[in-house]
């Protein structure tokens, strides 16, 4: 479901990746598409064991929205991770994330450690995305 007002589309999807809190999945603004930050929650609704499976699961939730909003070829620009157990983490969330874009064409990014995250979980990653021409 998509709400629209003015040039702002709000993105809801009930199929989408479990929400957590009253939010849109995404925001889209011409060709520019904002995604919340999401959480390591599978469809099942469960949250995979370590940050390796939970970085798999953000990304996929991410491309998720994505897709629904109509952005499956569109450019990831920027990202912010945020990291429960930033020094135990770091160093492998990277090596999976790495794999997850295509080399050299990384979006700029933000990690930084935070005290918690909802549900426990140990990573969320948000994203700001640009139709591609």
């Amino acid at each position: 479901m998509s709400d629209v007002q003015s040039d702002v589309i709000y993105h809801v999807f009930q199929d989408g990746p479990v929400k957590v809190a009253p939010y849109s999945h995404a925001v889209q603004s011409g060709e520019w598409l904002f995604l919340t930050g999401q959480m390591p929650i599978g469809p099942d609704g469960l949250v995979p064991e370590g940050i390796e499976a939970q970085t798999r699961t953000v990304i996929a939730n991410l491309r998720s929205v994505m897709d629904k909003a109509g952005f499956g070829g569109g450019d990831v620009v920027q990202v912010r991770v945020f990291l429960t157990r930033f020094e135990a983490h770091y160093e492998r969330m990277n090596a999976v994330y790495a794999t997850l874009f295509d080399a050299g064409k990384w979006p700029a990014r933000t990690c930084v450690g935070v005290t918690a995250l909802a549900r426990q979980c140990e990573i969320e990653i948000d994203a700001i995305v640009k139709r591609s021409a």
